[in-house]
């Protein structure tokens, strides 16, 4: 039982410091975002293209952070590195690559295959 403990704890350490770097990353991304010229009527497009480039950053982290509060939860409930979707194990390289990841890799291919049926 302390193994598993100590390993909850581990995995609960590794994701808080996975959030902490991503939201630090999110807040440099906000100040650039903040420190970005205002648009002029003579502003290159390629301004504009930074700001919108920059905004789908801190999108694209948002929906991370949201990612690894759920993997939070489910480690503290002790069902992290448990597929959300068949229940088998998570492989642990995995984790190791994505530590927000909630499901097994063959799980997620397939939702990604429903998610791209579903956008044609």
């Amino acid at each position: 039982m302390k193994a598993t403990i100590a390993q909850q704890q581990l995995d609960i350490e590794k994701l808080e410091l996975s959030r902490s770097e991503t939201l630090e990353e999110m807040e440099h991304l906000r100040i650039e975002l903040r420190n970005m010229a205002e648009p002029s009527a003579d502003e290159a497009d390629i301004d504009a293209y930074e700001r919108e480039k920059t905004w789908a950053l801190i999108q694209t982290l948002e929906r991370k952070v949201d990612s690894i509060d759920h993997a939070l939860r489910m480690a503290r409930n002790g069902t992290y590195g448990i597929c959300e979707s068949c229940s088998n194990r998570i492989d642990p390289a995995r984790l190791e690559i994505l530590p927000e990841a909630t499901l097994c890799l063959e799980c997620q291919r397939q939702r990604e295959r429903r998610n791209r049926r579903r956008r044609f």
